[in-house]
């Protein structure tokens, strides 16, 4: 009985850290992701760069972390107050990952921070 319980302690173990080794690397590239959306949305602010371009750098960015993205995924909103020009970037993705016996999609709306400056 003491082997058995043993048995299933140590699959259990190894479930635990094969279920990290799938979620982990997905919650990683979005992590990194959003910290390269606010370093965008910086820069962006600072200049002329329109929609089209900074949907381009957002794409870019993107596929840098190995996340799939289209131009309609990616929301640019222009913040405009006087004497301060900003930029919002934003994303809505979803990543699909496959566990023994259970599929698990992860969803995620990384941003550039907080819209109302």
């Amino acid at each position: 009985m003491g082997t058995l319980k043993a048995i299933v302690g140590l699959l259990a173990v190894i479930g635990v850290f094969y279920s990290a080794f799938q979620i982990v690397p997905p919650e990683m590239n979005n992590y990194s992701f959003q910290d390269d959306l606010r370093e965008a949305a910086v820069i962006a602010g600072n200049s002329r760069q329109t929609d089209d371009d900074l949907r381009t750098v957002v794409l870019t960015k993107a596929k840098g972390h190995d996340i799939v993205l289209t131009p309609e995924q990616v929301t640019v909103t222009r913040i405009s107050t006087p004497g301060v020009n900003a930029v919002y970037l934003a994303a809505d993705y979803s990543v699909p990952v496959s566990l023994p016996g259970y599929e698990l999609t992860l969803h995620f709306t990384p941003s550039s921070g907080n819209k109302g400056f």
